[in-house]
């Protein structure tokens, strides 16, 4: 049995927003590949630019290039499937037989992938949430209200003195 899997080369577009979910944009794309039966050869984020033309919306885009060895006759059901998809916006896929093997390998990105995906969730891990911030802007607003209390106090307390010293002088006057 001879092996007729060709080998081909990916182009697929998410939108900017995939940026922020790079595992769920990656795991999308690789279940359209394994739903295909191809062999990823090589897989990785490509670029993330801003687009010639606005596509859907979309200003940006997330760029994913994957090499990969497939049978002819499961291209249509891969480009069925990424028609289909409300997460990929465009997508080119050419075959690569002529490209050399070394240039494949060397095109893999898997790794650089997930240190990047590890990156933004350490990123994320520290950047304070919604609470944080509220916790961080109530800390500073308490202490500027002290800060004017301490100060607006005395003010206070002699704005208070002298309304009440001023009371008794009217209550006078209309005797």
């Amino acid at each position: 049995m001879s092996d007729t899997r060709n080998t081909y080369e990916g182009l697929f577009l998410f939108p900017q927003s995939a940026a922020a979910s790079l595992k769920e944009a990656a795991d999308h794309l690789e279940s359209r590949l394994q739903r295909a039966n191809a062999e990823v050869l090589s897989f990785a984020k490509w670029d993330e630019r801003r687009l010639a033309y606005e596509i859907e919306g979309n200003k940006r885009g997330v760029y994913f290039l994957v090499y990969f060895k497939a049978e002819p006759s499961s291209i249509a059901g891969l480009e069925r499937d990424c028609n289909l998809s409300e997460e990929i916006i465009r997508f080119l896929v050419t075959r690569a037989d002529t490209i050399p093997s070394e240039l494949i390998e060397s095109a893999d990105g898997r790794q650089k992938l997930v240190d990047e995906i590890r990156l933004r969730g350490e990123k994320d891990e520290k950047r304070p949430g919604r609470e944080g911030r509220a916790r961080v802007v109530d800390a500073a607003t308490r202490a500027e209200e002290e800060r004017l209390a301490a100060e607006g106090g005395e003010a206070d307390d002699e704005v208070e003195a002298g309304a009440e010293a001023a009371e008794p002088a009217e209550a006078g006057a209309t005797d």
